[in-house]
């Protein structure tokens, strides 16, 4: 997993929490890598695993639910580092139908040994729409939060119905229904 994933949670950690709690999910952590990213290097994604894990149990919150305020926190840092990815973008259904083919291939060529997950959208009507999410890292719950991101992003009420998919159970794959309220 690229590192500039672990730079932004610790960011984000250091940002909502302070730079000590940051300092003390590392050290808990017990990381093979030291807790020491760059944003260009590569790491195992159990490592953001277990900081995740451990700032949930600092701060009390449910380790999904942490995952979805990082990728809620994460969207945002994506729209200030590759504005470009939405130029001419006029609103979530538009932009999510993008990200398969256009803004995960362009990350792909940035970094060729990069792995995202799949998205695969599909457009029900102007107010709804199915993504189905299937990663080999357990990170449905983050991809939540990048919705939710995109939704407030653009300003819209998105309604997010998130079902993880039978026999799955671990974050793997997951189905989200979106449908813009007014």
């Amino acid at each position: 997993m690229k590192g500039i994933i672990f730079t932004e949670f610790i960011e984000m950690v250091e940002s909502r929490f302070s730079v000590e709690v940051a300092e003390q999910v590392i050290e808990a952590a017990n990381l093979p890598s030291g807790g020491s990213y760059t944003s260009l290097g590569t790491y195992s994604h159990h490592e953001i695993l277990k900081l995740v894990i451990k700032l949930s149990s600092i701060s009390g919150a449910n380790p999904a639910d942490m995952q979805v305020v990082f990728g809620e926190y994460l969207f945002t840092r994506f729209h200030e580092v590759h504005p470009e990815f939405f130029d001419g973008m006029e609103g979530s259904f538009e932009f999510l139908g993008k990200v398969q083919g256009y803004i995960h291939m362009e990350v792909q060529k940035l970094y060729p040994e990069a792995n995202p997950p799949k998205l695969v959208c599909k457009r029900i009507d102007d107010n709804h729409m199915e993504l189905f999410y299937q990663s080999h890292r357990p990170f449905a719950p983050l991809a939540l939060g990048l919705i939710k991101g995109c939704a407030i992003h653009f300003g819209e009420n998105l309604t997010i119905h998130y079902e993880p998919l039978p026999g799955t159970g671990d974050g793997t794959e997951a189905r989200f229904h979106l449908t813009l309220e007014g």
